[in-house]
């Protein structure tokens, strides 16, 4: 076996794309990262791109799009000793790796560092949409609604996410508004009270997240009616694979997305390094 540091995109997608997209609930955080980068360079800091080969055939792949950790969803087991090696000599700030448990536990174990579990999720998949009933109604954000995305996003990634390294939220969201995600909102009297993003369809997959609700606003479903919204959307998009990952440590929204029609398939978990 051996490995090719790819320094374009380009020579990324050549190799990988046909092997990405015939899998693209496995690979969808590879997936909506890197055609986020591929349509706007320029906000984005170059990522790191591994294949693996075996006998001239590739075999699985490792990306990382700073400064989010790894994704391993896509390594092979009998490549994490090559990729840990590797991915300390050309990518030392790396801060983690995510993906499902075995492959993203298997890393963190041979790159030899001290790594804290940071989040553990499960990832869900779309089967019939339920929505569910609640007051309100909702409408998808624009441009206006920028400054209010970007406190949201703020405030779900410090709640969520607290190893999250710091970014410009606002910007992000004005960002990816113009990329064409979909931003729902429920709103209440005309106030906004919860929010779901869904990714862009790529490869028929779309993925729904952050889903976010205000703690003034919680425990009147509204996090789940505006999921619900946000998958609407994504299916008349064209999606046929409508995914989502929910945090493990909170059971209210595992159940929820379960009453409004998704179905577990797989655990993931993410390792941060400790310093």
């Amino acid at each position: 076996m051996d490995a090719v540091v790819h320094a374009t995109l380009e020579s990324f997608d050549a190799a990988t794309h046909d092997r990405l997209s015939a899998d693209p609930v496995r690979n969808t955080v590879a997936l909506t990262s890197l055609d986020r980068i591929r349509r706007s360079p320029a906000t984005e800091q170059p990522p790191i791109l591994i294949t693996f080969h075996e006998n001239g055939d590739v075999i699985g792949t490792l990306v990382r799009t700073p400064p989010w950790p790894f994704q391993a969803a896509d390594l092979p087991l009998s490549a994490v000793e090559l990729a840990a090696g590797l991915a300390a000599k050309i990518d030392p700030d790396a801060p983690g790796v995510t993906g499902p448990r075995e492959r993203s536990e298997a890393f963190a174990t041979a790159t030899g560092k001290n790594y804290t579990e940071s989040l553990t999720t499960r990832q869900y998949r779309l089967t019939t949409l339920a929505p569910p009933s609640a007051g309100g109604t909702s409408r998808m954000a624009t441009e206006d609604d920028v400054e209010l995305l970007g406190a949201w996003r703020k405030a779900f990634l410090s709640e969520a996410v607290p190893e999250a390294p710091a970014a410009p939220t606002t910007e992000a969201m004005r960002t990816s508004l113009r990329l064409g995600q979909g931003h729902a909102l429920w709103v209440i009297d005309g106030t906004p009270v919860a929010w779901a993003v869904a990714s862009r369809p790529e490869a028929g997959m779309t993925r729904i997240g952050p889903v976010y609700t205000p703690p003034e606003h919680r425990r009147h479903g509204y996090g789940a009616a505006v999921s619900a919204v946000a998958t609407r959307w994504a299916l008349d998009q064209g999606a046929t694979d409508v995914l989502l990952f929910a945090d493990l440590a909170n059971p209210t929204s595992n159940s929820i997305y379960q009453r409004i029609g998704f179905e577990p398939l797989d655990d993931w978990a993410e390792f941060w390094w400790k310093h």
